[in-house]
C-alpha cells in the first residue's frame, strides 16, 4: 500500500548495528546509545529497545523530557542527560532516576538540594571541556571541584567523567588527539580516586577512530542507526542504515517545451516530457535546498527532482517516454530495485550532514517500525 509520507525503519538493522559497535570497543568498554531528538528521527522508545537488545548498555539523550519519555515507555536501564537543565528540569531527570551531567558547583549543590529524602543519590557526571567550547567547565580544577561535591555529599554520587569531541570526524585533524590527550590525565586521575567512576569520551567517529577514546564507556548515536559518522558509504564500517523514505507518484503529466513546473518557474520544459507530482515537500522535512538537486527512485530508476520544493509535493521528471502511472511508490532515501540513495546523498547535495537529514523529518511523516531480530 502506498502513503503520503512514510519512514520505514528497521529495527534489526538498530539492534545489528549496536552489536556490531560493541565488537569493536576495548575488552570492558561498554555502549552508550544515543537516542536523543527522536533517535535522530528513527523513533526514541522502539530505537532504545532494539539498541538494548543489540548490546547497549546505556542511553543518552539531551534533554530531561526525552529521559521521562523512555521511562513512560518502560525503559528501566541507565539513562544519562547529556544536555544544560534548568530547575524544572533537573526536578524531571531526577523524577526520572536519570544520571546528569555536571560543570558548575552551585548547580551541583542545587542539585543535591533538590534530592528527596530515602530516594536514590542523584548520579552526577561532572564534563571538562577539552576543545568542543560548549558546555562544560574548561578549568581542571572547577572539574574535580564539582568531582569532590559529588562524592562528598550524600545526596549526590559519582559517576562518571566526560568530555566531547569536536573534530573526531575529521580524520587526520589535530584538534581529535589534543582533546584525548587533554581529557586522559583528568580522567585516569578522577579514577584512580574513584574506581567506580565511568570514563566515556568518544562518539561514533572517535569510536572508529582511535581504541584510546574507548575508555568505561562510547556513546555512540549516528552510527546504530547505520548513518556513517564521516558522511561515507556505511557498508565500509560495517554499519546498515535502518530508514529508508517512500511516498509515491500522485500525478503524471505531459509537459511542452517551456512550460514549468513549482513555484518561481525555477525549472522549465526543455524538449517535450512527463513529469510525475510526489506529495512530500519541506513540510515532512525534505528540504527546500533540494530544489533541482537530487533524484528519486521511482521504478527501479533515478529520476531528477525538478522545480521548486514546496511545502507539501515536489516533481521529477519521468523523461519523453515513460510507463510509470500515477500509484507508483517513490523512494527518497532506501533502495529500489537494486539503486540505493543513502541520506548521506541527500545531505551532501546541500552542504549538510546525514544527522540533519534524518532529524528533519517531521511528525507528518509516518513512521513504521519493523520489528526486531
Amino acid at each position: 500500500m502506498v502513503e503520503r509520507a512514510v519512514a520505514h525503519i528497521d529495527l534489526g538493522a538498530v539492534e545489528r548495528n549496536c552489536a556490531h559497535l560493541r565488537s569493536l570497543l576495548n575488552d570492558g568498554s561498554r555502549l552508550c546509545a544515543v537516542v536523543k531528538a527522536d533517535a535522530y528521527g528513527h523513533g526514541d522508545a522502539w530505537c532504545a529497545k532494539a539498541a538494548l537488545a543489540g548490546g547497549a548498555d546505556w542511553l543518552a539523550v539531551a534533554t530531561a523530557g526525552e529521559a521521562a519519555e523512555l521511562r513512560r515507555h518502560g525503559v528501566d536501564t541507565r539513562i544519562l542527560v547529556m544536555g544544560a537543565l534548568t530547575h524544572e528540569e533537573a526536578k524531571t531527570a531526577i523524577e526520572a532516576v536519570a544520571d546528569v551531567v555536571v560543570w558548575d558547583e552551585r548547580f551541583a549543590r542545587a542539585l543535591a538540594a533538590l534530592h528527596t529524602p530515602g530516594t536514590v543519590p542523584v548520579n552526577v557526571h561532572v564534563k571538562l571541556d577539552t576543545g568542543m567550547g560548549r558546555l562544560g567547565t574548561k578549568d581542571v580544577a572547577a572539574a574535580r571541584a564539582v568531582a569532590e561535591i559529588a562524592a562528598g555529599d550524600e545526596r549526590l554520587k559519582l559517576a562518571g567523567a566526560m568530555t566531547h569531541f569536536a573534530t573526531a570526524d575529521e580524520e587526520g585533524d589535530e584538534h581529535f588527539p589534543a582533546q584525548l590527550d587533554a581529557f586522559t590525565p583528568f580522567a585516569r586521575g578522577l579514577k584512580q580516586e574513584h574506581p567506580d567512576v565511568v570514563l566515556h569520551a568518544a562518539n561514533s567517529a572517535a569510536t572508529y577512530r582511535d581504541p584510546g577514546a574507548h575508555f568505561d564507556m562510547v556513546r555512540c548515536g549516528v552510527a546504530i542507526y547505520g548513518l556513517d559518522p564521516f558522511q561515507r558509504d556505511p557498508a565500509e564500517r560495517g554499519l546498515e542504515p535502518a530508514l529508508s523514505l517512500e511516498s509515491y507518484v500522485a500525478a503524471v503529466k505531459r509537459f511542452e517545451r517551456g512550460e514549468s513546473a513549482g513555484y518561481g518557474r525555477r525549472w522549465r520544459a526543455g524538449e517535450p516530457t512527463w513529469v510525475g507530482t510526489v506529495p512530500i515537500g519541506y513540510g515532512d522535512g525534505w528540504r527546500r535546498a533540494l530544489t533541482n538537486n537530487c533524484d528519486v527512485l521511482v521504478k527501479g530508476r533515478r529520476h531528477p527532482l525538478i522545480g521548486t520544493v514546496s511545502m507539501d509535493n515536489i516533481t521529477v521528471e519521468l523523461g519523453p517516454e515513460t510507463d510509470i502511472q500515477p500509484g507508483e511508490p517513490a523512494v527518497l532515501i532506501g533502495s529500489q530495485a537494486g539503486e540505493t540513495i543513502r541520506a548521506e546523498e541527500v545531505a551532501e547535495r546541500i552542504g549538510t550532514i546525514n544527522y540533519e537529514v534524518t532529524c528533519g523529518l517531521s511528525p507528518r511523516v509516518r513512521r513504521q517500525w519493523r520489528g526486531q531480530t
